[in-house]
């Protein structure tokens, strides 16, 4: 009985191991990032991904990849116990894009496929110059109606108001090649109308209104 146990504890030690590996496993997270503004991949991007334990709010940086000519990316990490993952992409010129991915939600029988996308920016030169009639008591009003929302350089799309004679610019951002557009009010007046341009990528467009 003693020799054949001998014999058999290093096959039952390695099958114990390989188990205990077996029921961890891995995670694979994987997809694609698309430029949508020219409707191909965003080649260059860095992808980091982030991981958050239960209860906390500490991010942990785990990997770092930068995104090929196929637009692809891929991580394959442990099946750590965690809240949630964090996937960050950025590239200059382009709107920075954050996506969380729940433990909750993720599989090891299969690849975990997510894919993203996010616009190149442009930016939009508001300039407005009280000038046809001007007045120390005129009150001027703006509303953006189309344009990029929900980023920490869009412009608000809440009523804006200019006082008096004014001469001044404000540059917002948008989506490229996109139109951006607002609609204006010289109050107590007729003077109204929607000022609209198409953005370029990359680029910088001025629009100019008298009023």
């Amino acid at each position: 009985m003693f020799e054949f146990m001998k014999r058999i504890l290093p096959f039952l030690f390695l099958a114990f191991v390989f188990s205990c590996k077996k029921g961890k496993a891995d995670f694979t997270l994987k997809g694609t990032i698309t430029d949508i503004t020219f409707n191909q991949n965003l080649v260059g991007a860095k992808i980091k991904l982030y991981q958050v334990p239960i209860g906390s709010t500490q991010e942990d940086l785990i990997q770092t990849a930068t995104i090929g000519t196929d637009g692809s990316y891929s991580f394959t990490f442990p099946r750590d116990k965690m809240e949630r993952y964090i996937l960050r992409i950025t590239k200059t010129n382009y709107f920075d894009l954050e996506e969380t991915v729940y433990f909750k939600d993720l599989t090891i029988e299969n690849d975990n496929v997510r894919n993203y996308g996010t616009y190149a920016k442009a930016w939009v030169k508001l300039t407005f110059k009280n000038t046809l009639s001007p007045s120390a008591n005129d009150e001027f009003k703006f509303i953006k109606q189309q344009g990029k929302e929900g980023c920490p350089e869009c412009c608000s799309d809440t009523e804006q108001f200019l006082y008096g004679i004014a001469d001044t610019c404000i540059y917002c951002v948008n989506n490229g090649n996109e139109v951006y557009s607002y609609l204006y009010f010289k109050l107590y007046t007729t003077f109204s109308g929607t000022m609209e341009a198409t953005t370029p990528a990359f680029d910088t467009t001025e629009t100019i209104l008298n009023y």
